[in-house]
């Protein structure tokens, strides 16, 4: 019987474990992929917006050559973090089912059963792209991915969003000879787009290097075009590739599945008390992106390692008391 069942092997995820090896808990923690596995499918030259101190956990200091660490420095961050606090990590093991069981979880995966008192949720957000389900979306020509620009050399490339990460693809692509075009919902770049890159961006639109769609909503996609509303008038564009940048989501059917409320509004927040980081689940609780739901820009490393602390404070201060 495990004190603490982790789903999850993100920098939340470890954290947790930290916490709870610090606290002498028994814990496991268990990832569906690698370490860090968002971090992983981040875009190969990717540099962080926050500084390396506050990408830190487990008093292990992150030593990065320029003022924002890039992807490689995190991934090789992440990995001596588990290594200097021999970390209790299951990788490639997906886990299917949360039950409770008198004054226990039972939690099934794919390689076996776990029993534990205490599960904590710290999955993320990144497998699962918000859809904008329009005919032609999954065509092989589209992805919700970007990794590196290469493969769009020379092709007609469309991009689907205005903020980091579809901005960051299209200067990268631009530079490495794709011809881009950017489809944005609103009538500007995103505001909390990384203040070193949005003058960037701004500029190659304004001289046409980079073509852009304000105010505009792809409708289809076919094989050699897609179509778009842009200011009341459909536009159809020539393109070979699309990276529709929309955004990720929590997986919702899991949290409910396992019997996690999801408050019935627009951010769809998994319901959970915002101290204790405890849900309406006894036992069950959050940690990092996942506590915002729809809102996925709202928690960061950066703000979100309390939880790890909140979490660990909440399960000794019950155990106290049964004791």
């Amino acid at each position: 019987m495990l004190d603490v069942f982790i789903i999850g092997a993100g920098p939340i995820g470890l954290a947790c474990g930290i916490e709870a090896a610090k606290a002498n808990l028994t814990y496991q923690i268990v990832d569906k992929g690698t370490l860090v596995n968002s971090l992983y499918n981040y875009p190969l030259g990717m540099t962080f917006f926050s500084t390396s101190n506050k990408l830190e956990i487990g008093d292990v200091p992150f030593i990065s050559h320029n003022p924002k660490p890039t992807r490689s420095e995190a991934l090789e961050y992440y990995r001596r973090v588990a290594d200097k606090w021999q970390l209790k990590i299951n990788l490639y093991e997906e886990v299917i089912d949360v039950n409770p069981l008198n004054d226990f979880y039972e939690i099934t995966t794919t390689k076996g059963a776990y029993r534990a008192i205490n599960v904590v949720l710290a999955m993320g957000f990144y497998d699962l792209p918000h859809l904008m389900n329009i005919p032609g979306e999954d065509l092989k020509k589209v992805s919700h991915y970007y990794k590196e620009p290469h493969p769009f050399y020379g092709q007609k490339l469309a991009i689907i969003g205005a903020a980091n990460s579809a901005v960051d693809a299209a200067l990268e692509c631009y530079r490495k000879g794709a011809d881009v075009t950017m489809i944005i919902r609103g009538d500007k770049i995103g505001d909390n787009v990384k203040y070193w890159v949005k003058p960037d961006i701004e500029n190659r639109i304004k001289e046409g290097s980079i073509k852009a769609y304000f105010n505009a909503t792809p409708k289809s996609i076919t094989e050699s075009h897609i179509i778009i509303n842009t200011n009341d008038v459909e536009v159809r564009l020539e393109n070979d590739f699309v990276l529709a940048m929309t955004g990720y989501e929590p997986n919702f059917d899991f949290l409910e599945k396992i019997g996690i409320n999801i408050l019935p509004d627009d951010k769809c927040v998994p319901v959970h008390n915002t101290e204790t980081m405890e849900t309406n689940m006894p036992n069950i609780y959050l940690a990092g992106v996942i506590c915002g739901g729809l809102e996925t820009n709202k928690w960061f490393i950066e703000n979100s390692r309390i939880h790890a602390v909140n979490i660990m404070r909440k399960i000794i201060g019950k155990s106290k008391v049964l004791v």
